[in-house]
């Protein structure tokens, strides 16, 4: 089996590229720096530039199906410029892959798409699963609906479209946790808000192996990218303290303080989206890592 991957130099997709070695699957990807080509039989980079409307179409060459994870960090500061970055890092690569599948024959028929649970309502008490219609009115929210959008246009080319809504990713390696974890390495450490607001995470490598069992048993739909127990802000803050044995001692840092520092982006800290992962389960797909503590241990 050959895949094409978008983003397969980033945190997670170099672990999904691993996770594909381990399990013989060849892989072909797309990257925006021409440094990063590799041409081994199992790993096979093509230059694109979304922004210009650039693609090399021999990316497509023996490609049974695509992962596309590609899109601008969320966790720089949400300047006007920014933002649109951020969503067309996500709307202009989807649409590109869209017309280049459209326009070359070749024998894709499945793409697995990333999402974000950000989609969802900030929500103390529900609970959400993957058929939960309402969509968040904050700016994440209202990209990852038009990025979902994009990426359904694909089935009308044939193409198995499935789309994984992923929520925060633990490794040590990168994204949050490295940011979460530095002041409480230096003693000043503290839980946001009210510290209730609900964080539904995974790790790493179970994100990667969620991927790969969505795409190797050919799952249709939406599923939610997050282990089973989601905890609080607190406990998250909590148990980073504990792993790293630290103190947390300071009261917890309030909205004002992080809005002026953050701006909009400091929603990422204090919306509550508690998400369900029945769904991934009842397709035979099981965690490693179940509780938090184990996921910490794994990285630190």
């Amino acid at each position: 089996m050959r895949i094409l991957i978008t983003g397969a130099t980033g945190l997670i997709g170099s672990e999904i590229v691993k996770q594909c070695h381990a399990n013989n699957i060849s892989v072909n990807y797309l990257t925006t720096s021409k440094s990063k080509l590799e041409t081994d039989s199992n790993y096979q980079g093509f230059y694109w530039n979304p922004s210009k409307n650039e693609i090399d179409a021999t990316c497509l060459n023996g490609v049974d199906a695509i992962i596309h994870l590609v899109g601008a960090s969320i966790s720089k500061r949400w300047t006007e410029s920014y933002k649109k970055t951020i969503l067309l890092s996500r709307v202009q690569t989807s649409q590109l892959l869209f017309d280049t599948l459209k326009n070359n024959p070749n024998q894709v028929k499945h793409i697995v798409s990333a999402s974000a649970i950000g989609i969802y309502p900030n929500s103390l008490t529900n609970y959400y699963t993957e058929d939960y219609k309402e969509v968040s009115t904050s700016f994440l929210g209202q990209v990852v609906e038009q990025w979902e959008q994009v990426v359904d246009a694909f089935s009308t080319l044939n193409i198995m479209v499935s789309k994984v809504r992923i929520g925060l990713v633990l490794s040590a390696k990168g994204g949050a946790l490295p940011e979460m974890a530095k002041p409480i390495k230096f003693g000043a450490g503290a839980a946001f808000g009210s510290g209730k607001q609900w964080q539904s995470w995974i790790h790493i490598t179970d994100l990667a192996n969620l991927f790969l069992h969505v795409l190797v048993n050919k799952l249709e739909g939406v599923y939610n990218g997050v282990a089973p127990n989601p905890e609080t802000n607190l406990q998250l803050t909590k148990s980073i303290a504990r792993q790293l044995k630290m103190p947390l001692f300071l009261p917890n840092i309030p909205k004002s303080f992080m809005k002026l520092i953050l701006g909009e982006m400091h929603i990422l800290l204090f919306e509550s989206q508690r998400v369900s992962s029945k769904k991934i389960e009842d397709t035979g797909f099981s965690f490693e890592h179940y509780n938090l503590q184990s996921a910490l241990q794994e990285e630190y």
